[in-house]
């Protein structure tokens, strides 16, 4: 027995054999959505599809991709809390920050972070909520703006710091393969209606290390998506970053940097946990 679904609250990739398939997140199951194809494809179809009740999978059985696995672009802000540029010594900003990393770098709940220290020696974390884009859209207004988000998700912004601030701008030290986990889920914009005053928190190894709110950003969802617009398209499945909060390692005293089999935990209410651990490449 299948049922039409007009809202899909939670909605996953998740591997199947050598395919990618796609789930709505019931409980402790997920059940496929009757769709063939993958989550940019998904949103792109603008339909609403069935899903199978019969047949839900415990998540315990699966292993869950990245919620988008082929965005067209990764943007990404920086200093959009207060509390994070004060950390840093940096002015808040007047207009957002922008910069981005390739989608290469994306990875998905439970996906190990890899690095080889002949490249970086100072890997760091950066809790975010990534916001999902559900359709194009070029020089839009605010209201449009929101019109345009698909969903939400947890993000962790790795960041190369050595790479990042040696070089003097931050695509290459935020952009290494694996540096841009993201998951466990999508929760659409019709069930997380209000994406501000969520807590986000960040743990490293069951350490508490990042603990703010979404609603202490200085430029809020429809602003940045109104501001990026204006000077370059925007795509079904693209990806938008909005900052992170105070309490990242390379601003504590003494610096805390990621190591080999370090667990990273980021969580966002509303959305859920995207948990990673660390392999270093000697």
């Amino acid at each position: 027995m299948c049922r039409v679904i007009n809202h899909y609250m939670k909605i996953a990739q998740f591997h199947e054999k050598k395919r990618v398939r796609l789930g709505v997140i019931r409980g402790d199951d997920i059940v496929p959505v009757g769709f063939e194809g993958d989550m940019v494809g998904f949103i792109e179809s603008g339909r609403h599809r069935e899903i199978r009740d019969k047949n839900p999978i415990p998540l315990s059985k699966v292993r869950l991709a990245p919620p988008v696995t082929r965005p067209t672009k990764i943007i990404a802000i920086g200093l959009n809390y207060k509390d994070h540029a004060a950390e840093s010594k940096g002015e808040i900003p007047e207009s957002p920050l922008i910069f981005a990393k390739f989608p290469n770098s994306v990875i998905g709940h439970n996906d190990p972070i890899i690095w080889s220290t002949d490249v970086t020696v100072k890997v760091d974390y950066e809790a975010e909520l990534a916001v999902i884009i559900g359709k194009t859209i070029y020089n839009c207004n605010e209201e449009e703006a929101m019109e345009a988000v698909f969903g939400y998700t947890c993000a962790n912004d790795v960041s190369a710091r050595d790479l990042q601030f040696g070089d003097g701008q931050w695509v290459r030290g935020k952009s290494l393969d694996t540096f841009c986990p993201m998951g466990p889920w999508i929760v659409t914009a019709d069930e997380l209606t209000d994406p501000y005053s969520r807590k986000i928190r960040c743990w490293l190894n069951g350490r508490l290390m990042q603990d703010s709110n979404t609603g202490l950003m200085i430029f809020s969802v429809p602003e940045l998506i109104s501001f990026v617009s204006r000077y370059f398209t925007l795509f079904p499945g693209d990806i938008l970053l909005t900052g992170t909060p105070s309490g990242v390692g390379v601003f504590r005293n003494p610096s805390v940097y990621l190591k080999n089999g370090d667990e990273v935990v980021i969580e966002i209410e509303g959305i859920g946990r995207l948990v990673n651990t660390c392999r270093v490449i000697d």
